[in-house]
């Protein structure tokens, strides 16, 4: 069982930014596809972008061009860096990992961290 750990949330003003990181309790990034979600209040959760090994990253259209997801040094890290920050982006940021498009039947999902963007 492979755990992920979120963490970079917290209170921000309307155009700030923050840089969230998700870590792996092994080095499985270069064979994982892994995605970003969050789930604002009373909302339902969202994909926000994704990264499969070797391929560029894809955006939901609402933070294309103001959140980058890129890759620590080793495999075990990614990275959501977050621009141009507005209040409809807070919520529980999620970091998910799955090998299900190699034909791998693993997915796991963290605990979250909390982002709010204040106006």
């Amino acid at each position: 069982q492979v755990q992920l750990v979120e963490s970079g949330g917290g209170l921000v003003q309307t155009g700030g930014s923050l840089r969230l990181s998700c870590v792996a309790s092994a080095s499985i990034f270069g064979v994982y596809r892994v995605e970003w979600h969050r789930q604002g209040p009373g909302k339902q959760r969202e994909l926000v972008g994704s990264i499969i090994p070797h391929g560029t990253p894809t955006y939901a259209d609402s933070v294309v061009r103001r959140f980058t997801i890129t890759r620590g040094n080793a495999e075990d890290t990614m990275f959501l860096q977050m621009n141009n920050l507005k209040p409809e982006d807070s919520g529980v940021y999620y970091c998910r990992a799955d090998n299900t498009i190699y034909g791998g039947t693993r997915t796991y999902w963290g605990q979250g961290t909390q982002v709010t963007v204040s106006s």
